[in-house]
């Protein structure tokens, strides 16, 4: 089990998202909160460009972490999305991004915050992980996938089609 097991539920996963743009993917980010979480999609909207103005959130290999701060929430909450096209992100190797890990905490949140970003980058910096999710038929393998990643299993992701069983 990894730290986004609880954190992600199935609701929150959706594949081949049709956005051209950083700020269509944040609208829709905001949309799937608002209509899974209950939290105002400007808020989420808002608190995504606030931190993205400080440093993209892109790591690389067509993958980035959008994450913010939202005052009154109680538990950090998560939603994965992969694009049915490049999204340019202004990454380090300026790849376009196709994976998107976007995380909501608490205002206060400091320790558990870092904890998750430190785990999805090293879930995501491997390569045959990052290629299971692209080649992932549907939202119910993607998020197998996820939740049942672990630091601890071998160096290779599991396959999309053991994930599903």
């Amino acid at each position: 089990m990894n730290l986004i097991t609880k954190l992600l539920p199935p609701s929150m996963v959706v594949l081949d998202l049709e956005v051209g743009s950083k700020k269509r993917l944040f609208e829709q980010i905001g949309l799937m909160f608002e209509n899974e979480k209950r939290i105002a999609m400007a808020t989420v909207f808002e608190s995504l460009f606030a931190r993205e103005k400080l440093g993209s959130t892109g790591l690389g290999y067509a993958v980035a972490i959008p994450h913010g701060r939202i005052k009154g929430l109680r538990e950090t909450c998560c939603a994965f999305i992969r694009t049915s096209a490049g999204v340019p992100f202004d990454s380090p190797d300026n790849t376009p991004v196709r994976l998107v890990f976007s995380m909501l905490v608490p205002e206060q949140a400091t320790e558990q915050h870092l904890q998750i970003l430190s785990e999805l980058a090293q879930m995501f910096s491997d390569p045959a992980f990052r290629d299971a999710l692209m080649a992932a038929p549907d939202a119910a393998a993607a998020h197998q996938l996820l939740v049942l990643w672990s630091p601890y299993a071998a160096v290779h992701a599991p396959s999309v089609r053991s994930a599903s069983i």
